[in-house]
């Protein structure tokens, strides 16, 4: 049990990360949502239409744009289910974890292989639904209330996902993403630094020589070329909203009578980031890789590749 002060600094702490995390957080999350196709679009008649989104090729590129268009306000956008969630968590389980909500995301307690991997699975599944509201949060072009928690509900979910919040665990191919993440890091990359570096930061006997340091550095070059896709392909199903009916599938964009009455966008003249139509979703993990692949080019899959790098090497006792 976290006594008064300890509280006090837990969520000093808490402001000052977030105050730090969420902006460039949510740069990242627009800069890997960014829809920019390399060719000709075709209309609804079967005509060729160019491309007329936003050109955005860097992320500092991104950050300039979000503060151009939506000022302050626009990078933090998303704060709100970062902050309750975030809090929520680390008032719960005290100082077992960092009240960052995405920096230690590759940590978890050293309970064995199988137990982290259950561990993981089961942290993954619970912040599941509030990452997909954040990410929504983040790249819609209106502008939501940081209070009204119902009306920006009503903004971001579709009347299907509201009547049956579990369809956001059905979204397809997300959970496989985020399930292969996990995989790639508990049972590849984690038993690699503990055999390399030693098992915790506790572990005094362990021998970090600059050679095993210099392939565990390998090893996560090559998680990074594996993940980074994942993650890109993660934001843009997340973002992708769920429409079903009796006439479609579960994957079918049911656009006609979706739209809320919502009158303000963030930005005074256009939108920062390009959307994909949502008549035409990705129906699964693969077919994701395959259309950002051919529409966008293969780049677009290891876009903010370094804060996938970055992330990892947090993982070094």
């Amino acid at each position: 049990m976290l006594g008064f002060f300890d509280i006090l600094l837990l969520l000093a702490s808490l402001g000052i990360t977030l105050g730090i995390i969420v902006p460039l957080l949510g740069v990242l999350v627009r800069y890997r949502a960014n829809y920019n196709p390399k060719g000709l679009q075709l209309d609804a008649e079967g005509g060729a239409q160019p491309h007329t989104g936003p050109i955005i090729h860097t992320y500092f590129g991104m950050m300039r744009r979000v503060y151009t268009i939506e000022g302050i306000s626009g990078l933090y956008k998303g704060i709100m289910p970062t902050l309750l969630s975030t809090l929520l968590v680390a008032l719960a389980v005290g100082l077992l974890v960092e009240p960052s909500p995405r920096v230690n995301k590759y940590r978890a307690p050293e309970t064995g292989i199988f137990g982290t991997l259950l561990y993981s699975i089961g942290m993954m599944l619970l912040a599941l639904p509030t990452s997909v509201i954040t990410y929504r949060c983040i790249t819609t072009p209106l502008k939501l209330s940081y209070f009204n928690a119902m009306k920006s509900l009503r903004v971001l979910l579709t009347p299907t996902e509201r009547r049956k919040p579990w369809i956001i665990y059905l979204t397809p191919g997300l959970l496989a993403a985020e399930v292969l993440h996990i995989f790639i890091v508990v049972l590849g990359l984690n038993p690699i630094r503990r055999a390399l570096l030693g098992k915790s930061d506790e572990d005094s006997d362990s021998d970090m020589s600059p050679a095993k340091l210099g392939i565990y550095l390998v090893f996560v070059c090559l998680s990074t070329v594996l993940l980074t896709p994942l993650e890109v392909i993660a934001t843009r199903l997340a973002i992708q909203r769920n429409h079903a009916s009796s006439e479609y599938n579960s994957v079918s964009q049911e656009v006609d009578g979706d739209a809320e009455d919502v009158t303000e966008f963030a930005g005074t003249e256009e939108d920062v980031i390009g959307l994909r139509n949502e008549e035409d979703p990705y129906v699964g993990l693969i077919d994701c890789a395959k259309r950002i692949i051919d529409e966008e080019g293969w780049s677009t899959l290891f876009r903010g590749w370094w804060w996938t790098f970055v992330g990892l090497l947090g993982t070094i006792p």
